[in-house]
């Protein structure tokens, strides 16, 4: 346990910084989390929790009231586009990794994250402006004209991170290939009574592919994500609510199976965005102000393992804090930094690929059998 009370003052609310705030007070730390949102909303998205970021989550406490409302595929299920036929199929049981797999909507996960936390925790309408190091502590500024100050800082803020820019500079941009997604979540009873399955399906065509799930244990809600190409000269911005247009998206599965089709036909509307990414960088650190998650290493969705690492983060963080020597915060956050960035920069670059599981795997242990509460914190180059 960490032998003083260290102040934490993480900035961003979403999966990673709400499970850091978990984690670090399960080990005494006193945190507090600042999001510039007003308010959290129900985006239409859906998100997969696999067994390694599950094992996080079982430590956190929330494991129990997401299996009460998740769907729980029994396999990764990968087709062709057009015939349908089974490229690859991986099957999911629970004692094969030692936690569950689920499907959920991505505001349930949020919701169970942020009751893990009191309430007088989070803060709302906090939109960090300027941040200075001091010897022993740093200090926050936000729009609204609060300063805070805490001995130390986890940027938690997503891909367009303000603190990463006020830290390391903002020279490195996140850059798009010219590829898009949609996405929307719908009543199943729009489906006419089409059952979708017991597994999450991914269909792959040549340049594009859908990914297909329920979010609800009782099946009644359905999930669609798509990658499509999209030309760089009129790109989508990097938004989660920007409105998608389904006879654009339609058109662009028309050669797809008639499962597809039949999902795409039911679907009332749904929201698009660009998806962006980012080289590996130097260094995630600066001092005692630490990045996690998308803030360091964003990646595509398409090993669903964007906001899992972050969740893994959280844990191998707390893990790092919980041993600071001395007060020797700059050196935990270093800890932290060399054991993470080797295998989130692999997966970053296994998921900017998209092959994963399109055939079948040799291993996939390594991803999926990864526990951030048990691996050895001395393993810095540990994938």
């Amino acid at each position: 346990m960490v032998q003083h009370k260290l102040s934490v003052a993480i900035v961003g609310a979403g999966m990673g910084g709400l499970a850091a705030a978990a984690t670090l007070q399960q080990i005494g730390v006193d945190v507090q989390v600042y999001e510039q949102a007003r308010q959290f909303g129900r985006v239409g998205a859906g998100i997969q929790m696999m067994p390694n970021s599950m094992k996080v989550l079982q430590g956190i406490g929330v494991e129990s009231k997401l299996r009460q409302i998740a769907f729980a595929p029994k396999s990764h299920l990968n087709r062709v586009g057009d015939t349908g036929e089974v490229t690859n199929e991986l099957a999911m049981p629970e004692d094969r990794y030692g936690a569950p797999y689920l499907c959920m909507h991505r505001a349930a996960l949020h919701a169970a994250l942020a009751e893990a936390i009191p309430p007088d925790r989070l803060h709302l309408g906090h939109k960090l402006v300027g941040l200075e190091q001091h010897h022993d502590h740093v200090e926050l500024a936000f729009d609204n004209g609060v300063k805070v100050q805490a001995d130390a800082v986890v940027g938690a803020d997503g891909v367009h991170s303000a603190v990463r820019d006020i830290i390391l500079g903002s020279e490195q941009r996140p850059y798009n290939r010219g590829r898009v997604a949609y996405r929307a979540v719908f009543p199943a009873a729009l489906l006419g009574g089409r059952d979708l399955g017991n597994s999450r399906t991914k269909w792959w065509g040549n340049d594009r592919h859908v990914v297909i799930y329920y979010t609800t244990a009782a099946h009644d809600e359905v999930y669609f994500v798509t990658s499509v190409p999209e030309p760089l000269e009129w790109m989508t911005p990097e938004s989660w609510s920007t409105t998608g247009d389904m006879a654009v998206l339609r058109q662009a599965y028309s050669d797809f199976h008639e499962d597809v089709r039949a999902v795409l036909d039911a679907c009332p509307s749904c929201h698009k965005w660009a998806i962006l990414e980012r080289e590996p960088l130097a260094k995630w650190s600066d001092g005692r102000v630490v990045l996690l998650g998308d803030a360091c290493h964003p990646m595509t969705p398409y090993m669903a393992q964007g906001a899992a690492t972050s969740i893994e983060d959280a844990a191998i963080l707390a893990r790092c804090l919980a041993e600071v020597n001395c007060g020797d915060v700059a050196g935990a956050f270093q800890q932290y930094e060399a054991h993470r960035k080797p295998r989130t920069s692999r997966i970053q670059a296994i998921s900017s690929a998209n092959t994963w599981m399109q055939t079948t795997e040799s291993d996939t242990d390594w991803l999926y059998g990864y526990d951030a509460w048990t691996v050895p914190l001395s393993e810095t180059v540990s994938i």
